[in-house]
């Protein structure tokens, strides 16, 4: 029998025992503890009988009442119980920093972008294209929190989110539009589950109304039009390049645009084109000989 079941069929968990352990040795270390919580299991539920329970103000105190929400909203469905892992509200206390710093250390430029409605639905290239994920996200976050009422999963768009902006790299004038405009959106998102960070960086990037007044935030339908599409070209089923076509582009005209590419051009130099095989928004394979 493993170590995890014995424990499970006998009610016992590894903060019964080894926590105790520990202490009566005179040993304090969180490490091997969560060590071990991750390899053998925290597998009996929290009781006031077995003293394993987890006081939520000691939790406030040390990491901050939003990264509390922050944990206990993501680590399962409202409707499901789940096992408190210090692991996992550590995960969430890191996540916290991490999007604090991030907007502290761009506060300045944040501050001093403005845009209007018309100046985002004119946004091309990379722009456009970071502005229909962030609106894609947004679209998903709220019917999981509006409609589906999975605050677990909103929170992991949260998450998506903040990845997308972390990844993004503005050079333009307009890239800076679109990523305040996603910084604003992230907040919004943020602010019924941690309100008092979300409240801080709102004002950081300088706001002076309070985020609890203002609605949520809502979805551009225009942003999530797709307008192009990068697909692999293969010469021969090999990969040679990839282009950009139109998104529902027809056969011509996707190969139009891929033979107009350097890579591909040099490939089918002084070849004949026997077929092409063309799957729409996905790949074109050219076959020469």
């Amino acid at each position: 029998m493993k170590i995890r079941d014995f424990l499970r069929e006998n009610q016992l968990s590894v903060g019964d025992n080894v926590l105790l352990l520990l202490r009566k040795l005179g040993i304090e270390n969180e490490e091997l503890l969560r060590r071990l919580e991750s390899e053998i299991g925290e597998s009996a539920k929290m009781s006031k009988s077995k003293m394993n329970v987890v006081d939520p103000e000691l939790a406030i105190e040390r990491y901050g009442a939003d990264t509390v929400r922050l944990y206990i909203l993501f680590a399962a469905p409202p409707e499901q119980d789940f096992e408190w892992s210090e692991e996992g509200i550590q995960g969430a206390f890191r996540f916290i920093n991490r999007l604090w710093n991030f907007v502290v250390s761009r506060e300045e430029e944040l501050r001093r972008v403005s845009y209007t409605r018309e100046e985002l639905s004119s946004l091309r290239g990379e722009a456009r294209e970071f502005r229909r994920k962030v609106h894609t996200i947004l679209k998903n976050y709220l019917e999981d929190v509006e409609e589906r009422f999975q605050f677990n999963t909103a929170v992991a768009e949260i998450m998506k989110l903040f990845n997308e902006i972390s990844s993004f790299s503005p050079s333009e004038e307009e890239d800076f539009k679109a990523l305040r405009e996603a910084v604003e959106i992230l907040l919004l998102m943020l602010s019924p589950i941690a309100p008092h960070v979300a409240e801080e960086l709102w004002h950081r990037i300088g706001k002076e109304n309070l985020i609890l007044t203002e609605g949520a935030p809502r979805v551009d339908e225009g942003a999530l039009v797709v307008e192009e599409v990068e697909i692999p070209v293969q010469i021969n089923g090999r990969l040679r390049s990839r282009v950009r076509i139109p998104f529902g582009a027809d056969r011509d005209t996707a190969l139009k645009i891929a033979l107009s590419d350097r890579r591909v051009k040099s490939a089918v130099e002084g070849k004949e084109v026997r077929k092409v095989i063309y799957l729409p928004n996905r790949l074109i394979n050219i076959v020469v000989a």
